[in-house]
């Protein structure tokens, strides 16, 4: 049975090691390059860098590591025999350098690889000839041949811009390949081959980044000294990694539901990298540690993890402080990045100016004054309408006093959201003999809960009560259900004001399937499934709680079946208010 990708993870996370690429202690072996890859593919621009990487113009210090990408491999049955995952591209063109140094510059390599190829055997005897001649015969002898020509001309045009002779090149390149070198070396157990090649070109291996990092971080400083140090960042590694787990704390700092990030120390990576959403570099966040690591930019690995873990407690701490994860966590669930608010921290030194600093983002955000938040629209601004109300469930809960709980952003999260009308649409868009026999036994439930003021109108529940009786009793006709559905809505809502049907005082947020299943229904239908979807355990947020709870207006006035416009106005009124809604962030809040 093929490895699911946490098996693969966890076969991959066991393996790396730093594995020198040559001298005595270098890549060794057979590589067998299996049918299911496609063959040798780098053109210029992948070769160049590679040697201008290891290169450095020469200047590597004896102590200055360079690491490669890595290379996943399986053992086979022989000794030194490999079956060759990932890295292709890699060896190959280490194997073309080599056999320059060899036969063009006449340096010694001594490397101790060889690649052969399942469907291409030819390949294998082309390395070692690359003969002109035959580099059309097809695609693979094709790039081979040129790569091993951008290699002659790297040297040729390094050596003049340089003015070093380009023996010396060749001998520093070699030296660099025996000694600094590396490469990730990653050799699973009891996985797939094939199954894991898949996983780690589809990007199913999300461990990549964060294991390579690791790699570097452990691997940078070789010599028993350092084994101490090399325990206490295993050490801090897992413990943020299992607060990072966490899905309350994992939810205020992130919109993706983690399968991005099977290692969610990977997103202190590339917070740290600065990595952007649509960057396409599979390994981006390892180059950019691999570059502060290399020793050019005189960065070690104890001030590189330092700098992470500082990352992690300035995270942890705005986590820890109740108003600003709540002010935090609704404008990262709103779409402000998370390195932004990074930078903005760093901006403003102290807390205080930093909280001062979060609550401008906020105002700006919403950018809004109260009159402008009461001409909200679910038809003009469907999205503004969803973020003000979101930040008034928000700040509801951060208001509460002495109480403890906090809004739940991983409930919400892993929901789909949409905004509710509180009071009944208009039952006539139903179109189905089902859709209005479903919305009258629904309506017949309501009008025999509710209890209307005045004999009249008691009388007329009654008789349209009966009168839905006996239209359930025989076939619905259009005209029928619309005659019989304003009767109940009349009851229900004696007050209907179509003309704010849309208005943000007559909607609240809810989970789309939450709402599917209220439908087109009037106020005291859905007040009823709404309780009983909150009695069952459903998230239901807290403001949309409190208006079907009828918690807005005053006790005693109100009337439970019904949305007024009584309740509308106070409805709104807390909405735009200082000390109950969105109103210490609106435009001209002082």
């Amino acid at each position: 049975m093929p490895a699911d990708s946490h098996e693969v993870t966890q076969a991959i996370a066991r393996s790396p090691r730093l594995q020198k690429v040559g001298g005595k202690d270098g890549i060794t072996g057979e590589f067998f390059v299996p049918a299911y890859q496609r063959g040798y593919r780098w053109g210029g621009h992948e070769v160049e860098a590679l040697l201008s990487d290891i290169y450095a113009d020469g200047s590597r210090a004896p102590t200055e590591n360079y690491c490669l990408q890595p290379v996943v491999v399986k053992r086979r049955g022989g000794e030194g025999a490999y079956e060759l995952i990932d890295g292709q591209q890699r060896l190959t063109t280490l194997y073309l350098i080599y056999r320059y140094l060899n036969t063009e510059v006449g340096v010694e390599s001594g490397h101790r690889f060889s690649l052969m190829y399942e469907t291409r055997p030819a390949s294998q005897e082309y390395l070692r000839c690359l003969d002109a001649e035959r580099m059309n015969d097809n695609i693979d002898f094709y790039h081979m041949y040129h790569a091993y020509e951008c290699i002659r001309g790297w040297f040729a045009e390094t050596a003049t811009r340089l003015g070093t002779p380009s023996k010396l090149i060749a001998f520093k390149v070699l030296d660099y390949l025996e000694n600094l070198v590396y490469v990730i070396w990653y050799e699973p157990d009891n996985i797939d081959a094939t199954t894991l090649f898949i996983r780690l070109n589809v990007g199913r291996i999300p461990l990549t980044n964060a294991e390579l990092v690791k790699a570097l971080l452990l691997s940078k400083d070789l010599d028993a000294r350092n084994f101490q140090r090399r325990v206490e960042i295993g050490s801090q590694w897992d413990a943020i990694e299992q607060d990072l787990q966490q899905p309350e704390f994992w939810a205020f700092l992130s919109n993706s539901d983690g399968v991005d990030y099977p290692t969610r120390i990977e997103l202190l990576f590339d917070l740290m990298a600065k990595r952007q959403p649509d960057e396409k570099d599979r390994f981006f966040t390892f180059l950019h540690f691999k570059d502060a690591l290399d020793g050019r930019a005189k960065t070690n690995s104890s001030s590189v993890w330092a700098s992470i873990v500082q990352c992690y407690q300035v995270l942890r701490e705005w986590y820890e402080d109740r108003d600003l994860y709540h002010r935090l966590g609704y404008l990262i669930t709103t779409g402000t990045s998370l390195r932004q608010l990074l930078d903005l921290s760093e901006m403003e030194r102290t807390k205080s100016a930093f909280s001062r600093a979060v609550e401008r983002l906020i105002t700006h955000l919403i950018g809004l004054p109260p009159a402008g938040i009461m001409e909200l629209n679910y038809e003009t601004g469907y999205r503004k309408c969803e973020n003000v109300l979101l930040l008034f469930n928000v700040e509801t809960v951060r208001r509460l006093k002495h109480s403890t709980e906090r809004y739940p952003f991983h409930a919400h999260k892993s929901e789909k959201w949409s905004l509710e009308h509180i009071d009944a649409q208009n039952a006539e868009l139903l179109t189905t003999a089902e859709e209005w026999r479903h919305w009258l036994v629904d309506g017949k439930a309501a009008l025999e809960k509710v209890r209307l003021d005045g004999l009249d109108l008691d009388s007329d529940r009654k008789n349209v009560i009966l009168e839905v009786d006996k239209a359930l009793s025989t076939q619905l006709t259009e005209s029928r259900f619309t005659r019989l559905s304003r009767k109940v809505t009349a009851l229900l809502s004696p007050e209907g004001d179509d003309d704010s049907i849309h208005g943000i005082a007559n909607l609240a947020l809810l989970s789309r399937h939450i709402n599917s299943s209220l439908g087109n229904r009037a106020f005291a239908v859905k007040r009823l499934k709404v309780v009983d979807h909150d009695r069952k355990g459903a998230f239901i947020p807290i403001c949309t709680r409190q208006v079907f709870l009828k918690y807005y207006v005053d006790a005693g006035s109100e009337q439970m079946h019904l949305w007024s416009r009584e309740d509308r106005q106070s409805y709104l009124e807390a909405l735009v208010s200082k000390d109950r809604g969105v109103g210490h962030y609106l435009v001209d809040a002082q």
